[in-house]
């Protein structure tokens, strides 16, 4: 079979009358023929003309999807290719292939948690003024403290070695955000351990207290529904 470029690849990205051709592996299928690739855009997510190995192990169903389409080539590994991940790096992979997709998922949930956490418990306190809610809130805040920086350098790792680090909307806003939520995590941190009565008596403070206390819950499901939809894409009708 004819052997294809990275270089000719990106060129057949059905844009302007071009073939849509997308690789697996080492395979180049020609997928024109498939309505979900009009215009070279899959799942308002994907584009034609790229190798989707990293994505296909990722998406909800697997590569035997391609196979109902005609193969028109092999994909020839340049040189890029093969330095994007380091000898050392590469050699762990295949040895714990489970340090390639799962470190980001089996993080990411923590800081999810403590966040919501520390909205409820605050919540239960401001309608019970039982003092252990407010001090779980406040442990939950230290715990989702911990945890996010975690899941956040899981979530670049991720994104540098199944995405190539390429840009992403997704990938964007839930990095911004993820800094916002870093940063109001210890400002509301801060200002609790500094001021334990803060919600002890209700006053201004302690509104804009709260604010960003339940900001924390919105940020969170902001960036969970953007990280959702890498996986499990909303295709719009």
């Amino acid at each position: 079979m004819k052997e294809i470029t990275p270089e000719e690849l990106a060129e057949a990205d059905g844009k302007n009358g071009k073939p849509v051709y997308v690789a697996h592996g080492n395979r180049v299928f020609d997928v024109s023929g498939s309505r979900l690739w009009t215009g070279g855009f899959h799942m308002q997510r994907h584009h034609g003309g790229a190798d989707l190995t990293a994505d296909i192990s990722a998406a909800p169903h697997g590569p035997e999807m391609l196979d109902r389409y005609p193969q028109v080539g092999t994909l020839k590994k340049g040189q890029e290719s093969e330095r994007q991940v380091p000898p050392s790096l590469s050699r762990l992979l295949r040895q714990y292939p489970v340090l390639k997709r799962h470190p980001h998922p089996m993080t990411v949930h923590f800081p999810i948690v403590f966040m919501f956490s520390a909205g409820l418990f605050t919540l239960l306190f401001l309608f019970t003024r039982v003092p252990g809610f407010e001090v779980t809130a406040l442990n939950c805040l230290g715990a989702g403290l911990a945890f996010t920086p975690v899941a956040m350098a899981t979530g670049y790792y991720t994104w540098w070695l199944n995405y190539r680090a390429r840009p992403m909307r997704p990938v964007a806003i839930k990095q911004r955000l993820s800094m916002a939520l870093l940063g109001v995590n210890i400002v509301v941190l801060v200002w609790r351990v500094a001021v334990p009565d803060i919600l002890l008596d209700l006053r201004f403070s302690s509104g804009i207290y709260l604010i960003l206390v339940f900001s924390l819950s919105a940020m969170v499901s902001v960036i969970g529904w953007f990280g959702a939809s890498l996986t499990f894409p909303v295709e719009k009708e």
